[in-house]
């Protein structure tokens, strides 16, 4: 039972969030535009996001300043790049010739759920997308990276101050626990939960429709057509940056057996660590010391650092970027086949295609369903093989698959929060947008009368369909009387 205290905080949270949000709900499309451009440039400028960064990793102990530092400015210029000139107020979409006109209302008050995991850049770019739709967000942070969060929230309530927006448009709990956090997602209209698996069930069981990320734990094929050493390069910088920290980052790869060891000896060049069997189960049980449970004291941390745990040598220490683990004859559900979040890639081979595609869907199936898959490859066929056969959201093509959560140099959207659709227990499939953070009420007007052919619509069924006792005449003047 939720106490008292924690009741009175989360209630007076919402209650200031309301308020803040009624003042926004008529504010013009110029109005809106100019509030998010303020909150990103405050939350993009290089001293605000070097101090997050040097917070953030000094609290947490996960990932790398200057990645930190970089994914903010990064994430935050794409989803200003998103945003920009997307219509959120009033009519979004017009439909002459169907008589329908949509119009965007926000949804209210957002409860979100962040990670200890690049915090200050998912509370941000969460935040940007529900100030364009006009929503107020409260944010219950994980207690682990508590003051960076606050600390990101101070910069952007600053941020709409100086604009003379509310500055309760975006608050940060002041209690934390999962008592606070399920009390907050009860009393709001919509929750977005980003973290573990634990996060997102209590997001979906609190009765308030939410959004979901799934697990990550990103498995690419690399063919025999492909190039190489794009791949190598491609996959160790995805597997290592931010200390392998996101749930996007490369986790494991199929490497085709006749381009192995190529494969193998860029990853040498390219400053990673490639395992022996040996130097393999010592990281195991460094990692995984149960057998099956992650060491939180060692996710997130440098490659030097799990080495040392390890008890490996590494051969250019203070360089090493990834461990890379030899998976060959591992089973699906082995622990170095999970999401790792830390600098380490799990590297196996195959003879036959269709052998890797049938591997990835195994270890998929048992972590990281829906999430997502890539492959390096030449062949179009290939590509389509494995999107066709995968269980994932998101098949990323000769690129890290770190782009999925936005890049420049790919299509998908800027997004915070990477959800699995029904594969990952979660309710939307692909990234989460800001049209997720709107409800849409629709206009209908006549339009003139359309007709529906029977013969074409039920095909070859049509003549059973139309196999009436009543005969046409008498048929049609019955659907006239129930229509």
């Amino acid at each position: 039972m939720t106490t008292p205290s924690i009741q009175r905080a989360v209630h007076d949270a919402v209650r200031r969030a309301r308020a803040a949000q009624a003042l926004t709900e008529g504010w013009p499309q110029d109005r809106v535009d100019d509030v998010v451009a303020a909150v990103a440039s405050r939350c993009y400028r290089e001293d605000n996001a070097r101090r997050l960064a040097t917070l953030s990793h000094t609290e947490t102990g996960l990932g790398h300043p200057e990645h930190l530092y970089e994914l903010q400015r990064k994430r935050v210029l794409g989803q200003l790049f998103e945003l920009h000139g997307q219509t959120t107020v009033g009519t979004v979409e017009d439909h002459p010739d169907l008589g329908l006109r949509k119009i965007a209302k926000p949804v209210g008050v957002i409860a979100a759920a962040s990670p200890a995991t690049a915090p200050s850049p998912g509370i941000v770019c969460n935040t940007l997308p529900m100030l364009k739709t006009r929503n107020a967000v409260v944010f219950t942070p994980n207690p682990r990276a508590r003051a960076t969060a606050m600390e990101t929230i101070d910069v952007i309530r600053e941020a709409l101050a100086d604009v003379g927006a509310p500055a309760d448009l975006v608050q940060c709990l002041d209690v934390s626990g999962r008592e606070a956090a399920e009390e907050l997602m009860a009393a709001a209209d919509l929750v977005v939960a980003v973290g573990g698996p634990g996060t997102v069930r209590r997001a979906y069981a609190s009765g308030t429709p939410a959004v979901g990320a799934g697990v990550g734990n990103s498995t690419v094929v690399v063919d025999e057509t492909c190039d190489v050493i794009a791949a190598a390069r491609s996959i160790l910088t995805g597997a290592g940056y931010n200390n392998g920290t996101s749930c996007s980052s490369e986790s494991n790869v199929f490497v085709q057996h006749s381009v192995a060891s190529e494969f193998r000896a860029e990853l040498l060049r390219s400053h990673g660590h490639v395992c022996t069997k040996d130097e393999t189960e010592r990281v195991r049980k460094a990692l995984w010391p149960d057998g099956r449970t992650l060491d939180r004291d060692l996710i997130g941390r440098s490659a030097d650092a799990i080495a040392l745990a390890a008890g490996i040598t590494l051969t250019t220490p203070g360089t090493t970027t990834t461990l890379v683990l030899d998976g060959d004859g591992e089973a699906p559900d082995s622990p170095v086949l999970n999401e790792k979040l830390a600098p380490v890639l799990t590297l196996l081979t195959y003879d036959h295609f269709e052998t890797a595609v049938e591997r990835v869907h195994d270890i998929l199936e048992n972590c990281g369903r829906g999430h997502s898959a890539g492959i390096h490859t030449r062949s179009p066929e290939r590509v389509d093989q494995l999107a066709d056969r995968i269980p994932t959201c998101r098949i990323v093509v000769n690129q890290s698959t770190m782009t999925n959560s936005g890049s420049f140099t790919s299509g998908v959207p800027f997004t915070a929060t990477l959800s699995s659709g029904t594969w990952g227990g979660t309710s939307v499939s692909g990234n989460v947008t800001w049209r997720s953070y709107v409800n849409l009420t629709t206009v209908t007007c006549p339009i003139a009368e359309r007709h529906a052919d029977e013969t074409l619509l039920f095909g070859r069924h049509a003549a059973a369909a139309l196999d009436d006792p009543y005969g046409d005449r008498a048929l049609q003047r019955h659907l006239e009387n129930v229509l």
